[in-house]
């Protein structure tokens, strides 16, 4: 599964544009589709943008091009409309000759109708992403009142995840839903604000954490400082819990917590639900390893790198035709002889999605000279779709959708196989009712209309 995107911004920084740069670099997991800058200079806004990785992008030259104080960025995985380059971030428009860029991470489950609405007062979308709904939104009711008025006004009108932030030419506006499902931080750089998806980006840049942007909270900072307005009243939190368990970084602080922390307690709680004889604690390289090391020091059994990773291969390797089918899982991870020839080991990852990756790591594993594969996950099944702003599959895709912990077991080939449980999951954190969880129940905490369902499995399909 796939984050949405990762989203930076600063306002009060005569190198604004390259500190986006490295905020962008630093939250280069949560996006590797596209990224791109708009800068300030109190007067325009500039943009650049570009397919592939941040450091693809963006070059000394390029970064010269975007002067100003203010800037913001955007890293982008798409969950809604195609990774064409009409749908790169951050959005730039011009209207009545002021410049507004928009940077938006999560989905909006009412984009198709509020799309049908504008569109039939006289809109025209340029790109197929919700993001663009906000910007029509904000515009038509610019017309009537201020720019700040307006945003809230639009942002009322949403429904769904998103966290996200507007630049205009004096100011940076960030804001979070009312639900908080994305995370969204605020830091301090001596006399500049920043805003970030995750705090490892505050700390790449040497600054101070200041507090999270409260769900329904919209923050518009200026070089005088800041001020805070809210959104909607106070709703209950859906915070989404496989941001601890996978997507943010283990260095980050999200929604309040260190995330290495909570992911240590998942692998100590699946190792007291789901202990194991084994000789030999791995993980899946990189996601499963903080988990795993949890595992092994509650179970006491010794932990030892089973595999390697070739960090030098990105997402978008292309299988050549002529390879074996799990070539694409071999030449990303490689087996340690020496340390697994006749061990019993515990492998340890952070979730099953389709099932076929890990069947594939399992007989690499074999093949390496491990005994038995005890295979252990540090969340419950994935039975359900996200429909907030993660990229799942249909859920006939989700092999726990239609499928016993045992028959996945046999499926992929493990000598055993262990979920943590939802209640154990939902101890590790410190308030488990602010969190949502519908990946494992099938309970949203907003009601999915059935045509987004439609278009969204519609959309995975094509992509299939």
């Amino acid at each position: 599964m796939h984050e949405e995107c990762g989203i930076f911004g600063i306002c009060g920084h005569p190198q604004a544009a390259k500190l986006t740069y490295l905020g962008l670099f630093a939250l280069q997991h949560r996006g590797q589709e596209s990224a791109g800058i708009v800068a300030s200079d109190g007067f325009s806004l500039v943009t650049h943008r570009g397919a592939g990785l941040v450091e693809k992008v963006f070059n000394e030259r390029t970064l010269k091009s975007l002067p100003g104080r203010l800037a913001i960025g955007h890293n982008r995985y798409s969950t809604t409309g195609s990774p064409s380059s009409t749908n790169i971030q951050p959005l730039l428009i011009s209207f009545f000759g002021e410049g507004i860029a928009l940077s938006h991470n999560g989905t909006l489950i009412n984009a198709g109708q509020l799309r049908e609405e504008l569109e039939s007062q006289g809109s025209i979308f340029q790109s197929t992403m919700d993001t663009e709904v906000i910007v029509h939104l904000l515009t038509k009711l610019s017309q009537t009142q201020g720019k700040r008025q307006a945003l809230l006004q639009a942002l009322r009108r949403l429904r769904g995840a998103y966290s996200l932030l507007l630049l205009a030419n004096h100011e940076v506006i960030g804001a979070r839903d009312p639900h908080g499902f994305r995370p969204l931080v605020i830091g301090k750089l001596k006399g500049s604000y920043l805003l970030a998806s995750e705090t490892c980006a505050l700390d790449l840049l040497g600054a101070k954490y200041l507090r999270q942007v409260e769900a329904g909270e919209m923050l518009a900072i200026t070089e005088k400082g800041l001020e805070s307005f809210r959104i909607a009243p106070s709703t209950k939190l859906a915070q989404c819990i496989f941001e601890h368990i996978y997507f943010a970084r283990p260095d980050s602080i999200v929604f309040g917590e260190a995330v290495h922390q909570v992911r240590e307690r998942l692998g100590r709680k699946l190792a007291q639900e789901h202990p194991g004889e084994a000789d030999l604690v791995i993980c899946v390289p990189d996601s499963g390893m903080i988990a795993s090391l949890g595992y092994a020091r509650e179970s006491k059994i010794p932990w030892g790198v089973g595999l390697t990773r070739n960090h030098y291969i990105g997402r978008t390797f292309i299988q050549p035709a002529q390879f074996a089918r799990d070539m694409e899982v071999k030449i990303k991870l490689n087996p340690i002889k020496d340390v697994l020839q006749g061990k019993r080991v515990v492998l340890v990852d952070d979730s099953i999605v389709r099932g076929t990756t890990c069947k594939k790591i399992i007989r690499i594993l074999r093949q390496g000279g491990a005994k038995e594969v005890h295979f252990r996950i540090s969340s419950p099944p994935i039975r359900c779709p996200c429909f907030f702003g993660i990229d799942t599959p249909v859920q006939k895709e989700l092999i726990a959708s239609s499928h016993s912990v045992e028959e996945i077991r046999r499926i992929i080939g493990a000598n055993s196989l262990g979920y943590l449980s939802l209640q154990g999951l939902l101890s590790c954190v410190e308030r488990p009712q602010d969190y949502c969880t519908a990946c494992f129940s099938g309970n949203y905490p907003l009601e999915v209309h059935p045509q987004t369902k439609y278009i969204f499995e519609v959309k995975k399909t094509a992509e299939v």
